[in-house]
């Protein structure tokens, strides 16, 4: 009796009963599911979209061409006090994956086990290491033509992936970064939104732009090509996971593409002229 009350209000566990097949929600979870994606992104990604829209908008009115100016990715705190920095530098990188915990949290509650849910677990070192190497080059490459041809035509910033100068930390904790950006990004703009918003009634194409134009946001403050370029990133991911049902090699495929963009950029850009 209790399991069907709870299939009632929250609809079948599992992956058909919840994303290919969702079923009719009464009003009172429809409204609590829309305030919980409220949160989590008001909390996390989505105010990041918020900030990043505000920040192209400030770009555009400087009275400076777009190409002629910088970001810059994992900034220093106290570049004069490297100890202090780090502290900083792995605080930061903690707080950021409170919001992933919450939207597994929020999952379970409902949807138990989350983890087995999205395909975090059990580990499927095949599917997951390998599938998230092909996806990597897949997007990486053309990624890094499309930032150098918005450079060049002028839509994107110069786009600095690591500030943290040369200390023996530098390299660990741009990993650790990498990682973390994977995580929050991949477990709730996939994971946790496709589950929550199938669950609300959204057709999946809408659930698959509104992923994609979200995560194309909140890079906005790069420039349009970091508009773009993550649009797509996010419309291949979504599909790769309604096809594999894992999150896992979306994570993987995401750390690899920053540690190469971070750690690339910080062994790299001293010794070019094109970066």
């Amino acid at each position: 009796m209790a399991m069907a009350l709870r299939e009632r209000l929250v609809g079948p566990s599992g992956w058909s009963g919840l994303v290919l097949h969702p079923p009719a929600l009464p009003d009172v979870a429809r409204s609590r599911y829309g305030f919980e994606i409220f949160l989590v992104l008001g909390l996390s990604l989505g105010r990041s979209a918020v900030y990043s829209i505000l920040s192209i908008v400030e770009r555009e009115t400087r009275g400076v061409p777009l190409a002629a100016q910088t970001s810059t990715l994992n900034s220093s705190a106290t570049p004069d006090r490297p100890w202090l920095d780090l502290g900083y530098q792995l605080v930061g990188i903690g707080f950021a994956m409170v919001p992933v915990l919450l939207a597994l949290y929020l999952l379970n509650a409902t949807n138990a086990p989350a983890g087995r849910l999205v395909g975090l677990v059990p580990p499927r070192p095949r599917i997951d290491l390998l599938g998230g190497v092909v996806i990597a080059a897949c997007i990486g490459i053309p990624g890094l033509g499309l930032y150098l041809g918005a450079r060049a035509l002028g839509f994107n910033t110069d786009v600095q992936a690591s500030g943290l100068g040369d200390h023996w930390w530098t390299i660990p904790v741009l990993v650790l970064s990498a990682a973390q950006n994977a995580a929050l990004e991949e477990v709730i703009m996939v994971g946790y939104l496709v589950v929550r918003l199938r669950q609300l009634g959204w057709a999946m194409p809408a659930v698959i732009a509104f992923s994609a134009v979200v995560r194309g946001s909140y890079h906005l403050y790069q420039g349009y090509g970091g508009f773009v370029g993550n649009l797509i990133m996010g419309v291949v991911f979504v599909l790769v996971f309604l096809r594999w049902r894992r999150v896992t090699p979306l994570v993987v495929a995401h750390t690899l593409l920053d540690v190469a963009a971070f750690v690339g950029y910080a062994v790299i850009a001293p010794r070019v002229s094109w970066l």
